[in-house]
């Protein structure tokens, strides 16, 4: 998250003490550390009320990869709660903050896993299928893209700009719950390092000819070309830009956390 003159950090709550107070310095302006866990809406809401300022970037960055089988209080698979809803909770909720901004870019992490993973809207949740982690982790990716999409539709007359990022296959303690199995059963993916993989989410939310694009899917600091199965790992596939699936999830986002009491 970023505001002019200044770069809040909302860290989760095993990060926050993790957070060296030089490298919170080298961003050049204040900085405000805030606990967030984007598995708890209680947690969100608690953030969004105490924000007040104009927010210019929003990058939607935080998740969870394949997971043991794990539900939130609200009965949520872990997956789609923490990648896809907790970061629809903090977007809406931060709405009017990123409207008073003027010109803001929210940036809304993706993966190459959503490319075999279109979304179940009958079984978000693995009630009636077998649960499958590295599926739950495409489809809460699949999510997030068609977020930016419908996003982008709704706020763009508001001067919100918001994009899907895919930061590639970088290696971080992201995977930490990945087997030398499910690594064996994985594409052959090219490795980037951290630094290479925030290149693209640095792009889309700072580049000034990227001002009014929208409801897009980028990788590798460019858009994205459309999913051929000769290139496995890489493009876009159609069912994460589709408008109608974008619609209607945002419509069963809305739903879950109304009956939640959100």
């Amino acid at each position: 998250m970023a505001v002019r003159g200044g770069a809040p950090l909302p860290l989760g709550p095993h990060r926050l003490a993790e957070a060296p107070q030089a490298h919170l310095c080298s961003v050049g302006g204040p900085v405000r550390v805030a606990r967030l866990d984007l598995s708890d809406q209680g947690s969100i809401a608690a953030f969004v009320t105490t924000w007040n300022d104009p927010l210019d970037i929003l990058i939607n960055n935080a998740g969870v990869a394949a997971v043991p089988e794990a539900r939130t209080q609200e009965g949520w698979e872990l997956h789609f709660a923490t990648n896809h809803l907790g970061h629809f909770a903090l977007a809406t909720g931060l709405h009017s903050a990123l409207a008073a901004a003027g010109r803001a870019r929210v940036v809304s992490l993706s993966s190459n896993a959503h490319l075999q993973a279109p979304m179940v809207f009958d079984d978000i949740g693995f009630l009636r299928r077998p649960y499958d982690r590295m599926l739950a982790y495409g489809e809460s990716k699949t999510a997030t893209a068609l977020f930016a999409v419908e996003a982008h539709r709704r706020w763009s007359g508001d001067g919100i700009s918001v994009n899907a990022a895919n930061p590639g296959s970088v290696i971080t303690n992201l995977g930490r719950h990945l087997t030398d199995e499910d690594m064996a059963h994985l594409p052959a993916y090219d490795y980037t390092t951290p630094e290479q993989g925030a290149a693209t989410s640095v792009l889309l939310a700072t580049w000034p000819k990227l001002d009014g694009v929208g409801g897009r899917y980028f990788e590798y600091c460019d858009e994205a070309l459309p999913f051929t199965p000769d290139k496995p790992t890489q493009g876009v596939a159609a069912h994460a830009l589709d408008p109608e699936a974008a619609a209607r999830l945002w419509q069963v986002s809305l739903d879950m956390l109304a009956a939640a009491g959100r």
